[in-house]
């Protein structure tokens, strides 16, 4: 058994378990929060429910993608030191992974929401308030769409980081 692996596995399943239920109540309540506050939207909500739901989806298809940028780095950082410091780094690079995955989908939700809502004649927050489940449909399959049209850019980017070894030339 490789324990740099084992270690690897454990921090996995634990970060994962810890980070994401962190990272989706957090998302829920500043949704919770912005409803409420700049939207007058109550509790029990069918259609702001839905859109809060297609939020929360959109955060854990773009978080999901820093897996393998993550694996890659621990690959690289497996090669150069001890068990100790491989997890401290692992946390490390995992956080600012997931600060960029979040900082995206949060922009990418907010640009696709108000670009669709000066392209439409009508304001879809009102009809929310006012519980229309179509508009909360339409508006939360296209925030989920446009996430996973841009998933693999935001990957792309993470990978960029990745601290590669350069290759030789050719």
């Amino acid at each position: 058994m490789n324990p740099n692996i084992a270690i690897l596995a454990l921090i996995e399943i634990v970060s994962a378990i810890t980070i994401g239920i962190f990272i989706l109540a957090l998302t829920y309540k500043i949704v919770q929060w912005v409803g409420r506050k700049y939207y007058r939207i109550q509790d029990y909500n069918l259609a702001y429910s839905i859109f809060v739901s297609a939020i929360i989806l959109a955060v854990g298809i773009m978080i999901s993608g820093i897996v393998q940028p993550l694996i890659s780095s621990f690959r690289i950082l497996n090669q150069s030191a001890n068990t100790f410091m491989i997890a401290f780094k692992y946390v490390g690079i995992g956080a600012v992974y997931i600060a960029i995955a979040y900082t995206a989908t949060i922009l990418i939700g907010l640009i696709s929401t108000f670009l669709y809502s000066k392209l439409t004649p009508i304001d879809e927050f009102e009809e929310i308030r006012k519980n229309n489940v179509g508009v909360a449909l339409i508006i939360s399959s296209i925030l989920i769409t446009l996430t996973l049209l841009s998933k693999n850019g935001v990957v792309l980017l993470i990978e960029a980081i990745v601290p590669y070894p350069e290759l030789p030339p050719i």
